[in-house]
């Protein structure tokens, strides 16, 4: 008798031959490229750093696609993208001490914003690690304590029969819902020693599902049809969960009215009747949301800016979906679910009662029109007028990225991204210099369509290197630069609650000369010619540089009093 634990893979005998014979001059760095390119990897991001030699240098003797950028920080952002992107781990390869921990910024964002990333980093020779002070160049005493906050899973590799295992555990960890980076470090002199193991031919690791429990999803699905009032607030787990169309399903089926957080954005059509839009930094929106007597909270933990600055105290029944287990009910007492957003979406299609409510789109517009005259009536004409010049500049499809500056945090709220999964920015961790560098990565992912990115002054100048990764790989990226003179939202918050700024103003290049000096075309522009502009600069193949000198203020917040 034959049980299916007793099932084995037999290798053919050509794999025979090939695992006997494995082919002259490969090291420990070959098995990582090999599990990478067996696990479905096909771009891998990175820095080189000497420690790392060993995985650099059998880059050559693979197929995989590198794009090196210039800081690691920024190959980060730049693998981050391309996660957020393809839906895949992107592999981010990284040298010791220094060099791994420059990446720390970028890896928090993806953290985040879930976004799959696999940080493979070198560690100092096998002899020292265990935290003696050996003197190593790099050496730190426990690097990987440096990621352990920041990261999902930490593996550390210490001979190389262990590579192909760990790397395919991270790369599993990374895409089990809630996405995320992972870090695996592996010595120098493990990725240096030649190796007889054999050629890394198999790689599947598939990552876990995480569905919801049914009778948790049965009194949701009740509460939800027998609702006088429901609504919807979708997070970027929608998004990472590829869920749009099983949201726009359900909100159709109940009636409910649905806002996307800024990290949702694209999780529901913005003109949908029954769309309230990205306006969470409203207390129009913050009210109607309160008044809901049950309330769908989906791929969001409800944090500060989701939630007004955690002014949001709802009052009816709030049901909680949400893949990451530490962020549910952390902020509310709901029924919390467990669950990744999509499977927990199907699940309610499946089991919730149809509603009708012909006044719902009547509400939602009502909503919309009060937060429309609230900002009308503070008279921020340009902004408004930049940001409708942006957005009839990009065509539907393509993506955008933002840095944390003025004019992206208006987008938070008031940019309609057209389509799922096309507008990303740094608002998860809130780091300066995400925008140049995660477009650079998503034009890394999708070659067919523009990227544009938009940044501050201040914010360019932390990814002003990466104009030469741009042009080294002719990526078809546009960055728009804003300039107001330096760091604009931090000089409006001192100035509001000080009554003058302090250390925000800065000396800057010239932007669109530095641009040229890198081959790369600029243009200077102005509110009334950005729009030609930029569109220009995105139909144009390779990176272009749009500067627009212009001090944006935001509109009021309402999370304050007075």
């Amino acid at each position: 008798m034959t049980h299916d634990h007793d099932l084995v893979l037999r290798p053919t005998p050509s794999q025979t031959e090939a695992a006997l014979n494995p082919p002259p001059g490969r090291n420990g760095g070959d098995l990582v490229v090999e599990t990478l390119a067996g696990l479905g990897a096909t771009t891998v991001f990175g820095l080189p750093g000497q420690h790392a030699l060993g995985m650099f240098d059998a880059l050559r003797r693979s197929d995989l696609r590198y794009i090196g950028l210039r800081v690691e920080n920024n190959a980060g952002f730049a693998a981050d993208a391309y996660g957020r992107i393809t839906g895949e781990a992107a592999p981010l390869l990284l040298s010791t001490g220094p060099g791994a921990l420059t990446s720390l910024a970028a890896l928090q964002e993806a953290a985040a914003a879930s976004a799959p990333v696999l940080a493979i980093s070198s560690q100092i020779p096998t002899a020292g690690l265990g935290g003696g002070r050996h003197g190593y160049l790099h050496e730190l005493p426990d690097q990987s304590a440096s990621f352990r906050g920041v990261v999902k899973t930490v593996h550390t590799v210490r001979a190389q029969s262990q590579i192909p295992s760990a790397i395919a555990q991270a790369w599993k960890s990374a895409l089990t819902a809630p996405h995320g980076p992972v870090w695996v470090e592996i010595p120098q002199d493990v990725l240096l020693a030649t190796t007889l193991i054999p050629v890394v031919t198999g790689g599947d690791a598939f990552p876990e599902e995480l569905p919801p429990r049914p009778e948790l999803t049965a009194v949701a699905a009740d509460l939800l049809s027998r609702a006088a009032r429901p609504a919807i607030i979708a997070g970027g787990g929608v998004v990472r969960a590829d869920a749009s169309g099983k949201l726009k399903q359900l909100a159709e089926k109940i009636q409910a009215p649905v806002v996307t957080t800024f990290g949702g954005k694209g999780a529901f059509p913005w003109k949908h009747p029954l769309s309230l839009q990205s306006w969470l930094e409203d207390r129009h929106t913050t009210d109607f949301l309160e008044d809901a007597d049950v309330l769908l909270v989906i791929g969001s933990g409800l944090g500060e800016l989701s939630s007004n600055y955690h002014t949001f105290k709802p009052r009816g029944r709030v049901i909680q979906i949400e893949a990451d287990l530490g962020k549910l009910e952390s902020n509310h007492p709901a029924l919390g679910i467990h669950a990744d957003a999509r499977l927990g979406l199907q699940a309610l299609l499946e089991t919730v009662s149809e509603r009708v409510d012909e006044s719902a789109p009547e509400r939602v517009s009502a909503v919309l029109s009060r937060v429309s005259e609230r900002i009308a009536a503070q008279e921020l004409t340009l902004e408004q007028d930049v940001l409708a010049s942006v957005r009839r500049a990009l065509p539907a499809s393509a993506p955008s990225f933002w840095d944390m500056t003025i004019l992206s945090y208006w987008a938070w709220s008031a940019f309609d991204p057209k389509s799922p999964n096309t507008m990303h920015s740094a608002q998860g961790a809130g780091g300066l210099g995400y925008a140049f560098p995660a477009a650079l990565g998503a034009a890394a992912a999708d070659p067919t369509r523009p990227v544009l990115a938009v940044s501050g002054d201040g914010g360019a100048l932390y990814s002003i290197a990466e104009l030469a990764t741009a042009r080294q790989y002719d990526l078809d990226v546009t960055w728009l630069i804003v300039d107001d003179g330096g760091y604009g939202i931090l000089r409006e918050y001192m100035t509001d609650a000080f009554g003058e700024a302090t250390a925000t103003e800065l000396t800057r290049p010239d932007y669109v000369a530095l641009a040229e000096s890198f081959g790369v075309p600029g243009v200077r522009t102005t509110p009334a010619t950005l729009s030609d502009d930029l569109s220009k600069a995105l139909a144009s193949p390779g990176p272009a540089v749009v500067v627009l000198p212009a001090v944006l203020r935001m509109f009021a917040p309402t999370h304050v009093d007075g």
